[in-house]
């Protein structure tokens, strides 16, 4: 912990914050810093929970059936912190036919998914008439699973090797299928950051404007963290206000997850993995910062089912997906993958009622 100074959180103390909680007022940024470093535990799951029945009442956590389709591993950006990207020509590098994918959507699917979380590398050989192709191939064979796909900097990198613009590449993949987009890459949003992890990616007006546009097309998204690498706290903070303010200002998000990173195997050497306090600690400053947030997702993947049962008493209010098959986070050699029986049970033994949600947060 960070020794107490009233003048690093401009006079912020757990009574002042609580009474904008209650009140419904929104916390500022002097305020999550005071959080994130200084509050007792039991407050702040107390806070969060009570905001979390503000904007989610009851005791119902939602999940979702899913995989997670990586169909390429190519990538040329070589971000510090992927295990799973391999640079153009290396050996272990692939890209599925449209028939092993086609496979994949439709195992999927008879196991009773509904979303194709769609995802790969920046490959440099694929264009938009790559996607076009195989979005509309999935939407006219399986016309009831969602596309939830592409990440802001796969997308910007379409564009540009497409030699078109944001918004027409965006108009043009919804017309082909594209549902909606997760908030993978987001990282931190602080170039400051980006340079170091991922220093030929997207910045961060870059990919707030990717998020922006596709609003404005009806294509709404997620919004990420991956956490407990390189960043100062006040960068986290400085990540969730730029979520915040977009939010506010044209709506993109359907929901925010929180990850820490996994350093196994990634060129990004660091002292050690965050711990389960500081995951949940950020879970929950960030149920009570993004007031504009109506749903918080877990991520069993890197924590665990344990930590994921006690993250619902500190605000979110979702599971995520059980994730038929995931590759990116598994390279590191991080893999808690259970099914959906497993699931309901986690979530009902922790005291909550389990329901099954599509990406639109509809239960079904």
């Amino acid at each position: 912990m960070i020794t107490y100074a009233p003048e690093r959180y401009a006079g912020a103390t757990i009574d002042t914050i609580g009474d904008k909680v209650f009140f419904g007022k929104r916390i500022s940024e002097e305020d999550a810093l005071f959080l994130l470093e200084q509050a007792n535990p039991i407050d702040l799951a107390t806070l969060a929970d009570f905001r979390r029945q503000e904007k989610v009442p009851g005791r119902v956590v939602t999940y979702i059936i899913g995989r997670i389709l990586n169909y390429t591993n190519v990538c040329w950006v070589r971000c510090k912190f992927c295990a799973f990207y391999r640079p153009p020509g290396d050996d272990e590098g692939y890209l599925h036919s449209d028939e092993d994918i086609l496979a994949k959507v439709r195992d999927t699917v008879e196991q009773g998914g509904v979303e194709i979380l769609f995802q790969g590398g920046l490959n440099p050989k694929l264009k938009i008439d790559y996607y076009e192709g195989i979005f509309r191939k999935i939407h006219e064979q399986f016309p009831q699973v969602i596309l939830h796909a592409l990440s802001p900097a796969e997308i910007i990198y379409i564009a540009h090797i497409s030699k078109l613009t944001l918004r027409d590449t965006l108009a043009r993949l919804k017309d082909a299928g594209l549902h909606s987009i997760p908030g993978a890459g987001g990282e931190i949003l602080v170039d400051r950051v980006r340079k170091i992890i991922a220093p030929y990616k997207d910045t961060t007006d870059e990919w707030l404007e990717c998020m922006r546009t596709a609003a404005e097309l009806g294509i709404r998204s997620t919004a990420s963290m991956m956490f407990g690498h390189v960043e100062t706290l006040e960068e986290r903070i400085q990540h969730l206000k730029r979520i915040r303010d977009l939010q506010d200002e044209c709506a993109p998000f359907r929901a925010f997850i929180a990850w820490n990173f996994q350093p196994e195997e990634t060129q990004l050497a660091i002292p050690a993995k965050a711990s389960a306090a500081d995951y949940l600690r950020t879970v929950a400053v960030a149920r009570l910062y993004l007031d504009n947030f109506d749903n918080l997702q877990v991520s069993i993947l890197t924590q665990g089912p344990k930590i994921a049962q006690l993250a619902l008493g500190y605000g979110a209010n979702d599971f995520g997906s059980v994730m038929i098959e995931e590759n990116v986070v598994s390279a590191a050699g991080n893999k808690f993958i259970l099914n959906a029986t497993e699931f309901e049970r986690l979530i009902e033994d922790a005291g909550y009622e389990a329901k099954r949600r599509n990406t639109r947060y509809e239960l079904i």
